[in-house]
């Protein structure tokens, strides 16, 4: 008999190999999928809540309301829909436009620049797919897949067998972990450890690329030079590279300059790739989304049919500067992701929340709309972390809506 698989949309990999066991709408067994998967994919069982100032509303009241609270709004923020579908992110820019808002994720304070480069053609990409089948040297630079992804290594970075890569990792793959600690993944890579200071990672690229070309390297935290040497060689030795972008070598950098001068460096030496560890299942479908409609991947601002770009449309300075005065929060809660000098000011502005948990956030908003579960209790597409398009069916059935339908009724309502 064939198998029944579903996709996993609990992060940016979208493991599309998941097995469950499910009896009246609930998931009792997963099968396949890591500890994260598991327990995402168990999460759905809840029937629709609709409120409006903390009291229980029907459906009808509370998008009535939230219509009001955007048409009512000189310059509504909308933000979150990293774990959202494309087709919901693609709707949410059309209200945005609509609305003349203030439209922002959270890859304005993460992996967005690093995306937007990709999507520049800055670097050299590949797939996760070529990763398993091709890889023969893994950088993992200020990240750490043991915990935030914990079936990269397994199923695509180091340990699998590929089309390419039969004998498996210690024979034909390398894995090195440049770190501001030993992290789980760091013990994996064991001798190929390289431990920085914080803030040292400019310093160690400028050092790295003066080892490919031969030169001695330095840093003013006199990293050993012949270790930097050592990697250098490895790296100048590999016939399909990769290097994984981390949150360590993004908040690390003012700008990603060093990282395209190493990445250049590297493929004048070798063949290298580059592939940003994103988190939410759809953040880089979000970047591509908006980059395809505006040409930019964050923080814009739409207005009289035009659009405009800054960090000052980031919803850190939106909030910062209080430019905004209401805010649908989609599927995030920034209330408890943001620093409070910032978040705070979302308490004095009317928030329309549409999220399958309950949040800080969601308890604190006007308006709050428990919706379903993207890939557990509704259907759709979304953008893996390397750029391929999944599409996805839902596993058991709800009474909630999606956050597609939510966004068309609000649309319909305005």
């Amino acid at each position: 008999m064939e198998k029944d698989y579903y996709v996993c949309t609990g992060c940016g990999m979208l493991c599309d190999d998941i097995e469950v066991e499910s009896e009246k709408n609930i998931v009792n067994k997963v099968y396949t999928a890591c500890r994260v998967g598991v327990a995402h994919m168990k999460e759905g069982r809840e029937s629709a809540v609709f409120r409006v100032d903390d009291k229980p509303v029907d459906e009808a009241t509370a998008i009535s309301e939230a219509a009001a609270i955007l048409k009512n709004a000189k310059n509504p923020l909308i933000f979150g829909l990293g774990t959202s579908t494309n087709e919901t992110q693609k709707l949410a820019i059309e209200l945005a436009r609509k609305t003349s808002a203030t439209l922002d994720d959270t890859s304005s304070f993460c992996q967005g620049r690093v995306v937007e480069a990709l999507l520049q053609n800055k670097f050299k990409v590949c797939t996760l797919d070529d990763v398993r089948n091709k890889a023969d040297v893994t950088i993992f630079w200020g990240a750490d897949p043991s915990d935030s992804h914990p079936r990269h290594l397994s199923k695509h970075s180091y340990f699998p067998r590929g089309t390419e890569k039969q004998r498996g990792w210690e024979e034909e793959r390398t894995a090195i972990a440049i770190d501001v600690r030993k992290s789980h993944t760091a013990k994996i890579c064991g001798n190929y450890f390289f431990q920085i200071p914080p803030g040292g990672d400019a310093e160690f690229i400028d050092a790295l690329i003066a080892g490919l070309s031969g030169k001695l390297p330095k840093t003013s935290y006199n990293f050993p030079p012949k270790r930097i040497l050592e990697l250098a060689n490895i790296l100048k030795g590999a016939k399909f590279g990769v290097v994984f972008v981390g949150l360590g070598l993004v908040y690390s950098l003012e700008n990603l300059e060093p990282l395209i001068r190493l990445m250049d460096a590297l493929n004048e030496k070798a063949n290298f790739h580059l592939i940003p560890m994103v988190g939410h299942y759809n953040m880089r479908g979000f970047n591509e989304n908006l980059f395809e409609e505006t040409g930019h991947v964050n923080s814009v601002k739409f207005e009289d049919g035009t659009v405009k770009h800054g960090p000052e449309y980031s919803i850190v300075e939106s909030l910062k500067t209080k430019t905004v005065d209401a805010a649908l929060i989609i599927g995030s809660d920034p209330l408890s992701s943001l620093p409070r000098s910032v978040a705070k000011n979302l308490l004095e502005i009317p928030v329309i929340s549409l999220d399958p948990c309950e949040t800080l956030t969601s308890r604190s908003a006007k308006v709050y709309i428990n919706t379903a579960i993207s890939g557990v209790e509704s259907g759709g597409s979304a953008t893996r972390m390397d750029g391929v398009k999944v599409n996805f069916k839902p596993v058991v059935e709800t009474t909630r809506l999606s956050d597609e339908a939510v966004l068309k009724k609000i649309m319909e309502a305005l």
